[in-house]
């Protein structure tokens, strides 16, 4: 599994990515929707997004969210967020929400479960 965490705070991305590939995954991270986009279109084999609601850029997570669901469908999609629980109408479906803060083991367990 390989998974694409998008989160503007640098220290918690770098954490979550080294937590992720400490656990035996595929971790690329990404500042920003627009950067994710990007190497959702130059990367193979990205198989879940992890992205935060809030971030600077052209999106926020919820639209990174719903592009990816109509452009890659078979990516699992994990949100999260500090400040607000979107409600489910708000998340493409298939969706799951980890709130945080967060164990990146949670992270990992709810873009598995999406698999089975």
């Amino acid at each position: 599994m390989s998974l694409l965490i998008v989160e503007d705070e640098h220290l918690i991305l770098d954490f979550v990515c080294a937590e992720i590939m400490d656990a035996g995954l595929e971790a690329v991270g990404a500042t920003s929707a627009d950067e994710a986009l990007r190497l959702l279109e130059s990367t193979a084999g990205i198989t879940a997004l992890v992205t935060d609601i809030n971030m600077p850029g052209s999106m926020d997570g919820l639209q990174l969210a719903a592009e990816v669901r109509k452009r890659w469908p078979s990516i699992n999609i994990v949100i999260t967020s500090g400040r607000r629980q979107p409600s489910i109408f708000e998340m493409p479906r298939g969706a799951a929400f980890v709130p945080k803060p967060f164990f990146p083991r949670q992270i990992i367990d709810a873009a598995q479960q999406q698999l089975r």
